[in-house]
């Protein structure tokens, strides 16, 4: 099944769970990681509007950057590689580009893929466990009007709130 790619300038809700419903974050520090490295690969891409993480699954509702590029190329890690490795992900305004010709697009699915694969490989490591965390493809849902961004707003923000039997 083809996905719906991430366009530049448009908001998505996105989500997903742990595969086969496992839990995603079993301790504080679990979700402080995974934000952490959402703010690196997610931030420079997108910027988020509501985001809620449960035990088991978790729900953003983001709006991809228009006219974003790399700050950094190729020619960065051949001067500094350390440098490059830790901040590859920053990107700049393309109208504050000296040479706009030049310069890489991200790739906004792809940031979100390296965040599950970054949490997941760190969520292996602590738990001992193996195999797919995720369920694939994570989903996105196009936020095509205000109704609809509205509902998904509260849809989030309620999401963990349980009624009283």
């Amino acid at each position: 099944m083809m996905q719906e790619r991430l366009i530049q300038g448009n908001y998505y809700h996105i989500y997903n769970r742990g595969n086969n419903r496992c839990d995603l974050f079993e301790r504080a520090d679990n979700y402080e990681h995974f934000l952490g490295l959402y703010d690196k690969y997610i931030s420079p891409v997108a910027d988020t509007f509501a985001w809620v993480l449960m035990p088991n699954h978790f729900h953003l509702l983001v709006k991809i950057k228009e006219d974003v590029v790399y700050q950094y190329t190729n020619v960065d890690r051949s001067t500094d590689a350390v440098k490059f490795e830790n901040h590859k992900w920053e990107t700049i305004d393309l109208s504050a580009c000296k040479a706009p010709d030049s310069v890489k697009k991200p790739v906004p699915h792809r940031h979100f893929a390296h965040l599950f694969n970054a949490y997941s490989r760190y969520f292996q490591q602590y738990s001992g466990r193996s195999g797919n965390l995720f369920e694939r493809p994570f989903k996105r849902k196009p936020i095509e009007n205000e109704h609809y961004l509205k509902q998904v707003i509260l849809y989030i923000h309620n999401n963990p709130v349980h009624p009283v039997k």
